[in-house]
Parts: structure tokens; sequence; C-alpha cells
């Protein structure tokens, strides 16, 4: 099946022009006017992940790292995302952890990885998946673990509106799933550091 044409930023324009409408104002008076361009720039930016390759942000490694086969993790990834039930904002955080086998990536490179995924429509499980399965498909480390901490704006300011409440999700791979030492190691790290904010 083929996918559809993009539709052209005059058209997405227009839609959120009736939109507006459908709200019951009117997209033509001043303070609206230049409504419709500022969100379609919005939406560009929110969704910018779609034009990001995840494996690709990945690919330059380092391999002088003198041995080094002990955990790395990066703690409090901020990231800002939309769930694809209602485009409501997702707020949150990323701990992401591996143990390399012989290279290293350098660690502004798992934080584009958690944009990447971040940048889409999506749901909190699916994101903390693609993120750990990346990584290991990549890296073909030892193991990778992710956590993710967000609050989901589809039931905090709508819905069943619960403020206050976020959901946590984890994906273990290789020794992080086999071990329960090294998890532990893990998930303490994650613990101090929510414990320090």
């Amino acid at each position: 099946m083929k996918p559809e044409k993009k539709p052209t930023r005059a058209e997405v324009e227009t839609a959120f022009k009736t939109i507006i409408r459908w709200t019951g104002d009117d997209p033509s008076r001043d303070g609206l006017k230049e409504t419709p361009a500022r969100v379609a720039r919005a939406f560009e930016e929110y969704f910018k992940g779609y034009a990001d390759d995840p494996h690709a942000i990945l690919q330059k490694t380092f391999e002088e790292i003198e041995g080094y086969d002990e955990m790395i993790v990066l703690r409090g990834i901020r990231f800002e995302s939309h769930c694809e039930h209602h485009m409501a904002p997702i707020i949150g955080r990323a701990w992401v952890a591996y143990i390399p086998r012989g290279r290293v990536v350098g660690i502004s490179k798992l934080a584009r990885v958690v944009d990447a995924y971040a940048h889409r429509l999506q749901i909190q499980e699916k994101m903390t998946a693609q993120i750990a399965n990346t990584i290991q498909e990549v890296l073909d480390p030892e193991g990778v673990a992710v956590v993710i901490k967000a609050e989901h704006h589809c039931m905090t300011t709508r819905g069943v509106h619960k403020p206050g409440t976020d959901m946590v999700t984890s994906r273990m791979l290789g020794v992080f799933r086999d071990n329960p030492l090294t998890r532990q190691e893990f998930l303490a790290m994650v613990t101090e550091d929510q414990s320090q904010r």
C-alpha cells in the first residue's frame, strides 16, 4: 500500500483554521490570524523525530576504552512527547544504561535517541521498548536498561483529571534482565537520582 502524499503547509494551516472555527472562535480575528501558521511550526518541532534515524545516531562509536566493561548510565534525560490517542503532552524523564562489549557511544547520542523517539506520536510503553531495542541492536552491548517516568496530560488535564499522577515503564535486556544484581544496581541509581530532584 502506497503511503499518502504529505500535506502541504497551506493544507495544514487550513486544517487548524477549521479546528479554531470548530471550537467556536473566529480564525480571522486579530489574535488568531497568525495562530494556524504558529501551530503548524510548533507541530513541526513536536514531531521532528520522524525525520531522525535513531539507528544512524548510534553509528559513531569509540573502541579505545581500556577494557572498560562496567555499567554506563545517563540519568534523568528530560523529554517532551505527545500521546498518539489524544495528541496531549507527555512530559517526563528517561534513565538509560548499557554495559559495553568493547565499544561505547558518546553520551549525547543516548539523549538524541530518546528525543528521536519522543518527538513522534507515542505511547510510553512503545517508546521505552524502542529506545532499549535500538541501543541493543546497534551497539550489541552485554545488556540495556531503560526506565521512563512521565506525566500524561491526557489524564492529568482532561479525562479523569488526576494531576500529580505519573507512569513508570521499564525495559531490561541482556544482563539487566538475566542478572538480578545488575538490574538492582541500575534501579538503585534511578531511585537515587529521583530522590535528588
